[in-house]
């Protein structure tokens, strides 16, 4: 069962990445610059790209559904990460060729990004101690995920272009960090024969997550590229749902000092490639340079950004 898991955890990495690339696409030609106010909203949902990425996205978000519900969180969650470098290459065209003339800062920025959480979950996944999830833990959970979704909002409120994208896609997936938890709390009462004891607030509560996720996803996409948003996602959707599981869990109570201080450097690593990704993707820098002839006309001079 575990490796059923893995495998439609791999395929909804696909889904994500897809979904990603064609909701990207649609929010920009739909919106031409132009704020996401609730008019271009409603344009959206008649775009056949966007309900495509919609569909992608809804897919893998099933898929993962269900590997969460056959293997353990930290066996699954970590899978995400796939998502990322799959989205790279769909913006570098598809082909191997092109992925060759991304700037090394950005490979670099992939790498510590995808490779910190996985080393950061592989170590976790490791030392982890199975808990079950308690109402009690589930409402706290909830709680502080409010803080920091509202704590991402204003932050991408006050800023601009890469800042406001990391900020909105950080909102978006915390918000899903808590829906991996409480989807968990479902799973394990179904699994243990107690499906008419569901509760229904959990049902509830992963529904406002999702809805809220989305719409900051929206506004992340309309504020900068897409492998942005995706790192983001890959980074700190996984990292929220480990760190709920180690604060509230206790999953982490067996773990030694070396195994903590190993985690809390491949997070460091896994943080500082989504801000390096800001700093350097090629979409967020300037590739021209103005230069002034001696007629005093401005030209423009390439720049290597490798």
């Amino acid at each position: 069962m575990t490796m059923f898991a893995v495998v439609l955890a791999a395929v909804a990495a696909f889904g994500y990445a897809f979904g990603a690339r064609l909701q990207h696409g649609a929010v920009h030609d739909t919106i031409s610059g132009r704020r996401l106010g609730v008019r271009n909203q409603l344009r959206l949902v008649r775009n056949t790209r966007w309900l495509l990425g919609l569909i992608c996205l809804a897919s893998g978000t099933v898929l993962h559904a269900l590997a969460l519900g056959l293997a353990p969180l930290s066996v699954v969650q970590p899978l995400g990460v796939l998502a990322l470098p799959i989205t790279v290459l769909l913006n570098s065209g598809g082909n191997a060729g092109e992925l060759g003339k991304l700037p090394r800062s950005t490979i670099v920025a992939v790498l510590m990004s995808g490779g910190g959480v996985a080393a950061f979950v592989f170590l976790a996944m490791r030392s982890a101690t199975p808990t079950s999830v308690t109402s009690e833990a589930a409402v706290t959970a909830i709680q502080l995920v409010t803080v920091t979704v509202l704590v991402c909002g204003v932050v991408a409120l006050l800023s601009r272009s890469s800042v406001r994208c990391v900020a909105y896609a950080s909102g978006c997936a915390v918000a899903y960090g808590l829906v991996s938890l409480l989807l968990r709390a479902v799973s394990q009462q179904v699994t243990s024969g107690r499906l008419a004891e569901v509760e229904l607030w959990l049902l509830l509560a992963m529904v406002v997550a999702v809805l809220i996720g989305g719409w900051l996803l929206q506004h992340a996409y309309a504020s900068g590229p897409p492998d942005l948003a995706v790192a983001c996602l890959t980074v700190i959707d996984p990292l929220v749902a480990v760190g709920l599981g180690i604060g509230l869990l206790g999953e982490a109570d067996a773990v030694g000092t070396s195994t903590a201080m190993a985690e809390v450097v491949c997070a460091a690593i896994a943080c500082a490639g989504v801000f390096a990704l800001a700093r350097y993707h090629p979409d967020n820098r300037s590739d021209v340079a103005p230069t002034v002839t001696e007629d005093g006309d401005r030209r423009v001079t390439s720049i290597d950004s490798s």
